[in-house]
């Protein structure tokens, strides 16, 4: 591994990069624009997916939610490949060609299953076994590559940047959260009218569409780009640092002067007060210093992207059973017009889109000149925001029990925007908390590994699906055990949803404590 910590950049013929030429402000745009895109197409459709499970495949409601989290948490979660294969082996830019092929090959899959009666169950039968694998081959696919482009969008805009300059990462960071929310207005409201309106076979084709243009788009910007050649696999050089570590723990500690001189770095995101038992890894003398800092300042983040996971189980259920609620509430706006459930995101989209630039303005004026104190206002940004999901979801709770109350002793449906204070927070609470989480793994990776450690902000989002999916199960298990499952069966109205709000608002608020424990001592 090179000791040299200054970024190298080349053109798109192997030169070094000219700046004013090759990257900048406008190049990192395309990166914005370009995830706006794919937003549209993996929103739209996540968001509406637990619909066409149950109407078009007719899954159960509890096994159509536990699929939307599973495929959701699955494209989170593969952001950590994605980034392993632009920091190790592939440049950012080619990361994502092939991430997005994949994803449009499986959107074009789903759109061939939805056009195709004959792969389409019939009745209220459940999928075949060839209909399974076709829809469970194009879904994944759509998921590996959502995680791509996820891992590698964001990481390949900021290489156009100085990251030296905090402000102008931050502004690009800002920007990007903020198109990805007008890409999120759109699927919520003009796709999924789409899909309500003129069916799957209709909004499958859009999703194609605009993937394709995405892809073009992003193509066509690659003459003005710089790039970084990755250094190799970051993972292997973690994995050798402990595993050494590990072995010298019972040797003597190193000299504390030539301790102190080979830590000397380059890397001004590097940390040298946590994790010294690290240290020893450097009796082995194929390991450098670098190496053990890079390591000791990875596995720093780690507490921190740990206690984001329960946040993200609360804000799955904007996609599951929020949607199933909705589904049978009066719908009903100016006379005729229906609206998509989903659609209840616009209102708290337009408010975060207009927050953004406010966040731009002040949020800077906030946060101090020097970056220490810049990263403790990052890391309060992200502690409010889990404090409003406990929030969230103490409001869904009492929401579910008016609705539940109204269409079982009235016979009456309350109107589906009661749901819009759970839209409201919840989506307040995933902009501070993933917009900070972003910026704060980049700024405070080490330069080897930035796609990596940028990535983990989208994981958390995947283990928080997939913890949704568990906890539906446990929560099934036990309470089936006491007569009747909260969360079983087709009508919510004899569910208990409003006990599992409860039990989600009482684990988020340990875990908010146990953020507050970690970022203290960050």
């Amino acid at each position: 591994m090179q000791n040299e910590i200054d970024e190298k950049f080349e053109d798109w013929k192997g030169r070094e990069a000219i700046p004013g030429k090759h990257g900048g402000f406008g190049a990192a745009s395309i990166a914005c624009v370009v995830e706006m895109m794919e937003n549209i197409v993996f929103v739209a459709n996540g968001f509406n997916f637990v619909e066409y499970f149950m109407g078009s495949m007719h899954y159960s409601s509890a096994t159509a939610a536990n699929m939307v989290t599973n495929f959701m948490g699955t494209s989170f979660l593969l952001t950590l490949f994605g980034g392993f294969i632009a920091d190790s082996f592939l440049t950012s830019f080619t990361t994502f060609i092939l991430f997005c092929c994949m994803e449009l090959m499986g959107l074009i899959l789903l759109t061939f299953q939805a056009q195709n009666p004959n792969l389409l169950p019939e009745g209220d039968k459940t999928p075949s076994t060839l209909q399974s694998i076709i829809l469970f081959t194009g879904l994944y696919a759509m998921a590996a590559g959502a995680g791509g482009i996820k891992a590698s969008v964001p990481i390949h805009g900021c290489e156009q940047l100085d990251r030296r300059n905090p402000r102008v990462i931050s502004s690009f960071f800002n920007l990007f959260y903020f198109l990805i929310s007008f890409g999120c207005f759109l699927a919520v409201t003009v796709v999924l009218w789409i899909e309500d309106n003129k069916g799957w076979n209709y909004s499958f084709n859009v999703s194609v569409g605009i993937m394709a243009v995405a892809l073009f788009v992003f193509t066509a910007g690659f003459p003005f780009y710089r790039f970084k050649r990755p250094n190799g696999s970051p993972l292997t050089r973690i994995a050798i640092v402990i595993i050494s570590a590990a072995r010298n723990r019972n040797k003597p500690d190193l000299d504390e002067e030539m301790l102190t001189h080979s830590l000397i770095s380059k890397d001004t995101n590097i940390r040298h007060k946590k994790l010294k038992c690290l240290d020893k890894a450097m009796l082995n003398t194929k390991i450098s210093a670098i190496e053990v800092e890079e390591t000791r300042t990875f596995l720093g983040l780690l507490p921190i992207f740990g206690s984001t996971i329960v946040m993200n189980c609360c804000l799955a259920q904007l996609s599951t059973f929020t949607v199933q609620q909705g589904m049978i509430m009066n719908r009903n706006v100016f006379g005729s017009f229906e609206i998509p459930t989903p659609s209840l995101n616009a209102i708290p989209l337009i408010f975060i889109m207009f927050s953004i630039p406010l966040y731009e303005f002040f949020g800077k004026r906030i946060s101090s000149r020097n970056n220490e104190r810049s990263n403790n206002f990052i890391l309060k940004r992200i502690g409010v925001g889990l404090a409003l999901s406990s929030v969230s979801m103490a409001i869904a709770a009492v929401v579910e029990v008016k609705r539940k109350h109204e269409a079982v002793h009235n016979n009456f449906e309350i109107s589906v925007f009661w749901l819009e204070f759970q839209f409201v927070i919840l989506s307040l609470s995933d902009m501070l908390t993933l917009g900070g989480m972003l910026e704060f793994f980049y700024r405070e990776s080490p330069v080897s590994m930035r796609s990596m450690s940028t990535a983990l902000g989208w994981c958390s989002t995947a283990m928080g699906f997939f913890l949704s999916t568990v906890l539906v199960d446990i929560t099934n298990a036990i309470t089936g055990r006491f007569g009747q499952q909260w969360l079983g069966g087709k009508d919510l109205n004899k569910s208990r949803l409003e006990m599992f709000y409860v039990v989600l608002c009482v684990i988020n608020t340990l875990n908010l404590l146990n953020y507050v424990f970690w970022a203290k001592r960050y």
